[in-house]
């Protein structure tokens, strides 16, 4: 009976996101990856080259998954956030492999810069047309929005709440949310709407 190599990559993938998150690049074990994985440490290097490539590979899968779950709304920036945030409430390890990557590999590489980029030109669309405040140029805006849709989790509250297991309580991550959907609001609401 031929071996399955889809679902044998798609278990060495969900192992090295598992490895990565926890370790980063340089921490992360190829054996233990394997072990996990059910599979032998050899098809690592046959499917993905070496552990770089593999992590390269991971994050790519990451990415991808998050903008088929999180998809941008330029016409709804504060929305996106608090999406954003949502995603990363039931995916935590995903900002840890984030923070990995920006340790170990800060060069932005693969699908990043070009999503990022096309965002950014949907952004300054949107400013054109009075959508969206002025006040900052796209990247700014864009990169602000992100970065308070992920802001609880680089907080120190925000890490006491999720290590170890633990979860924020309902009310906790409600009010959380309409803080990042509010904070949002307010960096990308058109002037005119202000007074």
């Amino acid at each position: 009976m031929p071996r399955d190599s889809n679902a044998t990559k798609a278990r060495l993938l969900d192992a090295a996101f598992t490895e990565f998150a926890a370790y980063g690049i340089a921490g992360a074990r190829v054996d233990r990856i394997a072990e996990t994985a059910g599979a032998n440490k050899r098809l690592i290097y046959v499917y993905f080259g070496n552990k770089e490539q593999l992590f390269d590979e991971v994050l790519r899968r990451a990415l991808t998954e998050g903008a088929e779950s999180v998809p941008f709304d330029v016409d709804d920036l504060p929305g996106y956030a608090g999406a954003i945030f949502d995603h990363l409430v039931a995916r935590p390890d995903l900002m840890r492999l984030r923070l990995w990557k920006l340790l170990e590999r800060p060069s932005a590489t693969g699908l990043e810069p070009d999503a990022f980029r096309r965002k950014a030109a949907e952004v300054a669309d949107a400013q054109q047309r009075g959508d969206l405040a002025r006040e900052l140029v796209p990247a700014d805006l864009l990169t602000m929005v992100l970065a308070v849709a992920q802001a609880w989790f680089f907080a120190a509250e925000g890490r006491d709440a999720r290590e170890g297991g633990q979860s924020w309580s309902p009310e906790l991550q409600a009010l959380h949310r309409s803080a990042v959907v509010e904070a949002a609001r307010r960096m990308t609401e058109p002037r005119a709407a202000h007074q």
